[in-house]
């Protein structure tokens, strides 16, 4: 292994290493991923959780300074094809080798920008935000998955897309109450979090169900090597999803859910034998 080499898989392992402290569903998920689908996709996922890390905690630090400047660095890496930066060097790799368009990482920057702004949606807003924070990454997912194959790749960019959406309305959903304590957001149009009521919640649960009704069919047809681990998650956050719904709005507006570990091992299990007998 040359000196060069040795640096790219360096990065790669802080990407890996940054999703592993970050979100313990989502490594448990990519390391079913056959072994060549890992590296890109902790790439992908060490890039976003930074940005998000950005806006979400440095609430002692310059948060607009620091964005921009990721901003900046973000589009240095790729048009340099090197950074000294782990998390961009292995993020511009995966953006060369699988042409994921500027046009998806220009919408997940503008999103994270909006969390800097932005204390409420309206529809408008609430559908740009959704689209760049989480579409976009299922899409860069996606382009990972598909290895070039353009065609596969549109057939399945509507369900990722709805995946991404679904994941990120259960996670409103679930840290409600501290994305309006902590950083005085809420996302969803229309509601006041004061006064959350079952019928807004019922509404949201609505339209969540149909995203994951349309991911569903997309996660079926995806590539060998790939499949079980998207399956993973999806499993992993429809149990999320079923605890929340049978919860009153006035729970979920207090309380942070989670699935258990010991949920999460059987999840596991289930979903390996779902998918060795192609029940999904």
């Amino acid at each position: 292994m040359n000196h060069l080499q040795l640096y790219h898989n360096t990065c790669f392992e802080c990407s890996s290493l940054i999703t592993r402290r970050y979100s313990t569903s989502f490594s448990m998920g990519i390391r079913l991923f056959h072994p060549r689908f890992r590296p890109p996709i902790y790439g992908i996922y060490g890039f976003v959780r930074f940005a998000d890390e950005i806006v979400d905690t440095f609430h002692e630090y310059p948060k607009e300074e620091l964005l921009r400047r990721f901003r900046e660095d973000t589009w240095r890496a790729i048009e340099e094809r090197i950074s000294l930066n782990p998390v961009l060097h292995s993020f511009q790799q995966v953006v060369h080798q699988y042409g994921i368009e500027k046009e998806l990482i220009e919408a997940f920057l503008r999103s994270m920008e909006m969390d800097l702004t932005n204390a409420a949606y309206d529809s408008e807003g609430y559908d740009e935000y959704i689209y760049g924070s989480a579409e976009v990454v299922g899409l860069m997912c996606l382009r990972v998955f598909c290895e070039g194959n353009e065609a596969q790749y549109q057939q399945l960019k509507e369900p990722a897309r709805r995946l991404g959406a679904a994941f990120q309305k259960i996670n409103f959903l679930r840290d409600i109450k501290s994305d309006y304590d902590e950083r005085g957001r809420v996302y969803f149009p229309e509601v006041d979090f004061r006064h959350f009521t079952n019928e807004e919640k019922c509404r949201i649960e609505s339209d969540i169900k149909a995203d994951f009704d349309a991911a569903l069919e997309g996660i079926r047809r995806l590539p060998k090597g790939t499949r079980f681990g998207v399956y993973l998650a999806y499993k992993y956050y429809t149990q999320l999803f079923a605890k929340i719904k049978s919860a009153p709005a006035q729970r979920v507006a207090q309380e942070r859910f989670r699935v258990s570990d010991k949920r999460k091992v059987y999840l596991l299990f289930s979903s390996a034998v779902r998918h060795q007998l192609n029940f999904l």
